[in-house]
């Protein structure tokens, strides 16, 4: 009898493989670590999976926010500024663009200097130039930008507008005046659903770039118990937009206005101003509604008081900074507040907060703002 030949066929380089497959799946970690990566990214690829986040996983994630243009007033995102033809809707917008291109406060609000664009699409070049002169002189602003033309959404002012910020990318303001020169022309053109498309259309480029959009409308003719219903065309445009801005006159032909503030990231307020006849720019008379402040967070004095002028920044644990600071707190809680506050640090501490964990340990970053 002879011995039988093993073959070294593709049966036994099957069990060959397999048997270095389960003994990669068994003992080595990094392999269980990438096949469940893997397998994470499938699924998230699937049309219909639903992604979700824990409440656990939304405390222990840092969503890192800009601060406003204007600290109570005027903030990042998308809004509507509404008010009746010829009201002076486009005086008010110059002295935004102005006051935000130079940093110079505008009627005691704190502003945070930045590159603007004004689309003054219902105005040409030399009412702009008489406009600029009487509200501020032969003052020089190199961060204020004008256009009397653009594209509309989807033929062209896409891609304009991205462009411009690609260019500028210091840019915090965009004016698109008006709304209507910038829109879609359908039969469709005032349904809900297309309104509200707009509006998220034009989010997502000021979410993109962490810029705001203010958008010039008009109201309607009949009046609302709900001076927000005045504005024209269905409630899509509001309901999609971060919020808005109505300005309005008991009288057309008087000084006197009002200016109510509504959004999700401020509280409703109303301003009532009075408009400068030689100048033509709108003056602060008095406010109706105290702003609400949020309470002092003792960890971020804290914090403030430990990153000192002579040290510029400190890296660590939670457990060392919870030492460092001499505060009762759990390492997880301490991180999760930080999370939570890490906007409010920045803008009104100038302490850029980072949280980042590997295998054995989370690592905090504390670094103050050179900016």
């Amino acid at each position: 009898m002879t011995a039988p030949v093993v073959s070294v066929g593709a049966d036994t380089e099957q069990s060959s493989q397999n048997l270095i497959d389960n003994s990669l799946t068994d003992f080595d970690p990094n392999f269980k670590r990438f096949d469940a990566v893997q397998r994470k990214f499938l699924q998230m690829m699937d049309p219909i999976y639903l992604k979700t986040v824990s409440m656990s996983e939304l405390l222990d994630n840092v969503y890192q926010s800009k601060p406003p243009l204007m600290d109570g007033l005027l903030y990042r995102g998308t809004y509507l500024f509404v008010g009746a033809p010829k009201l002076g809707k486009s005086f008010l917008m110059t002295q935004l663009a102005y006051h935000i291109s130079t940093g110079t406060p505008l009627w005691n609000y704190p502003v945070r200097k930045g590159t603007v664009l004004y689309l003054a699409l219902e105005d040409d070049y030399r009412r702009l130039q008489e406009r600029s002169y009487r509200m501020f002189g032969t003052a020089e602003n190199e961060s204020l930008f004008f256009s009397v033309s653009a594209g509309q959404l989807g033929r062209g002012l896409d891609e304009q507008l991205t462009n411009f910020l690609r260019e500028h990318p210091d840019t915090s303001l965009i004016i698109i005046d008006t709304l209507q020169k910038v829109r879609e022309v359908g039969g469709d053109n005032y349904s809900y659903a297309n309104n509200y498309q707009i509006i998220t259309r034009l989010k997502a480029l000021a979410g993109s770039y962490g810029i705001c959009l203010l958008l010039v409308h008009h109201t309607r003719k009949q009046q609302s118990d709900d001076k927000f219903d005045m504005i024209s065309g269905t409630t899509g445009l509001l309901g999609a937009a971060d919020g808005a801005f109505l300005l309005t006159k008991e009288k057309r032909t008087g000084n006197a206005a009002c200016l109510d503030v509504s959004g999700r990231d401020q509280p409703d307020q109303r301003l009532h101003l009075f408009r400068n006849e030689e100048t033509l720019a709108w003056e602060l008379e008095r406010v109706e509604t105290e702003l609400w402040k949020s309470p002092p967070e003792p960890l971020l004095e804290q914090i403030s008081a430990f990153l000192s002028l002579d040290r510029k920044e400190w890296m660590g644990t939670p457990t060392e900074l919870a030492a460092l600071l001499g505060v009762d707190m759990k390492p997880n809680a301490l991180t999760r507040r930080l999370n939570v506050n890490a906007g409010r640090l920045l803008n009104e501490y100038g302490i850029r907060y980072e949280s980042s964990r590997s295998r054995s340990e989370r690592t905090v970053k504390l670094t103050a703002d050179q900016a």
